[in-house]
């Protein structure tokens, strides 16, 4: 990959706030047209590290370059291309759908000649085409997410960085938000997404998975699913659950166990051998088993997987 080809490249960044780091010695680079994910629990991470890449946070040490400026030396170029949006929508409800676009142009310096071009391109964009005069405050969730990413890319930025864009949205305005990001990174925009929805990770070309300020997987939706889970995984359908459950948890071979629906997921070390054990020991204990069998882990599966492993390790050394 060269130069031209990253939009951002962040090496051992590190934010402390007095004695608790919340960004650990993070290390990444994204692509042009990339869609990056950055996916981890509420209080990973994942927000200071945006913030500190948009240049509205100084880090403690490390480097981050996005869009060929240092966010720690030039914060203000950095902000000036790039697009923000943030958890919280940053939209003015009592202004019209209109105002608050001509508003964020003003911010964002968009020049007075392509003005109206630019409005209409994220009207058509959003599409709220016909809708310029509602009041932002009276419009739908997933009306207001649109606007709101309209606003973000009015200046037309190289790169943009949504940090948790669809939380608390319905599932249909998720799905058609995703579709706009889609295309905006087919126009070759770099996407940097923050997210705790194990479904919208899958959207994303890689993933940084994130645990405690610390990066602990990074690759495509398919390599951490094939690559990252140390064990197999086993499906287990079995009655009663909650017992079920109690009596694999710390069983020799079982590296973990949690419930999935009507079902038990199982991360053994080898699902041949795993598979009896587990039949044999709930058969013991008077357990109905209807179905034991190898699956294919999803991005939940992987991401638990880890982070137990990483809380087994932190409980271990302390």
């Amino acid at each position: 990959m060269n130069n031209g080809d990253r939009s951002v490249v962040v090496r051992d960044l590190v934010k402390r706030f007095g004695d608790f780091t919340a960004v650990n010695h993070i290390s990444m680079e994204t692509r042009n047209g990339e869609i990056f994910g950055f996916l981890g629990p509420n209080g990973a991470g994942k927000s200071t590290t945006i913030r500190m890449l948009c240049g509205l946070l100084t880090p403690t040490s490390g480097q981050a370059i996005v869009a060929g400026y240092d966010v720690a030396r030039q914060p203000e170029s950095v902000r000036q291309n790039i697009g923000y949006m943030s958890q919280k929508f940053s939209l003015y409800n009592d202004l019209k759908v209109i105002e608050n676009l001509r508003l964020f142009a003003g911010l964002y310096n968009v020049p007075h000649k392509i003005l109206r071009e630019r409005i209409e391109w994220a009207l058509d964009m959003a599409n709220l085409k016909g809708q310029e005069n509602l009041i932002t405050g009276t419009l739908p969730g997933g009306w207001k997410q649109r606007l709101a990413l309209g606003c973000a890319v009015l200046h037309r930025p190289p790169i943009i960085f949504l940090d948790e864009p669809t939380s608390g949205v319905d599932p249909i305005s998720r799905r058609q938000f995703w579709e706009l990001i889609h295309h905006m990174a087919e126009d070759g925009v770099t996407v940097f997404v923050t997210t705790h929805y194990m479904e919208e990770a899958e959207y994303c070309n890689r993933l940084a998975l994130i645990y405690r300020g610390k990066m602990v997987a990074l690759g495509t939706p398919t390599e951490l699913k094939q690559e990252s889970m140390k064990g197999d995984l086993l499906l287990v359908e079995c009655e009663p659950l909650g017992p079920a459950l109690e009596a694999l948890q710390g069983t020799p071979g079982v590296l973990d166990a949690a419930v999935f629906g009507n079902s038990l997921h199982l991360v053994v070390s080898e699902a041949e051998r795993g598979a009896a054990q587990v039949q044999q020991l709930l058969a013991s204990r008077g357990m109905r088993v209807s179905k034991v069998e190898k699956i294919r882990p999803t991005l939940e599966d992987v991401f638990v997987s880890l982070t137990t492993e990483r809380s087994r390790t932190r409980e271990g050394a302390a």
